[in-house]
């Protein structure tokens, strides 16, 4: 999968991506992350990329030229893949929506700064606005890694282990059951026996229960949208009573 940035802060991104899984994933070709500086499609001296706001107001604004110029040069002007401004307005980012863009071949991001971007480039260039969450950052580049590395774990091969992304926390729609590893004992604290037990029928069935139990008490909002089998909702219902 390819991702095409376009950005400000190029020099943000080099450190994430050369490290662990998303560096081993480059190595391996399984993703290809290309890096843009938007001021280098600027045409004047000082490579200005951002103006005062029209109608006043307080900071600056992205300008529209050097951000279309930039993707329409990388992508042509009919790109064929989402483009994407992270931006605090866009739809709040979720494992459905990395999975949704996991299945595209390549995804261009935008990263917005300053007070946001000329109005013309979210009417006439992005296709899709994501935000990761309701609060503002100083720029585009944090969501823009986080973007890339949730929809990267997605892809085949990415991960040592193919079955790892399904049972992350928020794939089935359910927070991930608790770990345990080496020492089985710790500050008086043991292992659970079932995990020690080597009944892999049963343990599968702790760890649906877990992850139900967990979600019920952290996030119980999850579990109106989460697909859950009868067991499941005789499961949660005793839990329930149990308060």
């Amino acid at each position: 999968m390819q991702f095409e940035v376009f950005t400000l802060l190029p020099e943000v991104f080099s450190p994430y991506l050369e490290s662990s899984i998303l560096q081993r994933a480059r190595q391996h070709g399984l993703i290809d992350v290309r890096v843009h500086n938007i001021r280098d499609y600027t045409h004047d001296k000082h490579h200005t990329t951002d103006d005062i706001p029209y109608g006043g107001g307080g900071g600056m604004v992205m300008k529209p030229e050097p951000i279309f110029e930039g993707v329409e040069s990388i992508l042509g002007p009919k790109a064929g893949c989402p483009i994407i401004l992270l931006t605090p307005q866009g739809r709040v980012f979720n494992q459905t929506i990395a999975q949704e863009l996991s299945g595209h071949e390549k995804i261009a991001l935008i990263c917005g700064r300053y007070e946001g971007v000329d109005e013309r480039i979210r009417k006439h260039l992005v296709t899709d606005e994501i935000s990761i969450g309701d609060y503002v950052l100083t720029g585009g580049e944090i969501p823009a890694l986080i973007l890339i590395d949730a929809v990267s774990r997605l892809i085949p091969g990415v991960l040592g282990d193919p079955d790892g992304a399904a049972d992350d926390s928020h794939a089935s729609g359910l927070l991930e059951y608790p770990h345990y590893t080496r020492p089985p004992e710790f500050r008086g604290e043991s292992v659970p026996d079932i995990l020690l037990s080597g009944d892999h029928a049963k343990i599968a069935k702790w760890r649906r229960e877990q992850s139900l139990l967990r979600t019920l008490e952290r996030r119980p909002d999850l579990l109106e949208k989460a697909q859950l089998t009868d067991e499941d909702h005789k499961f949660l219902l005793k839990q329930k009573g149990n308060r």
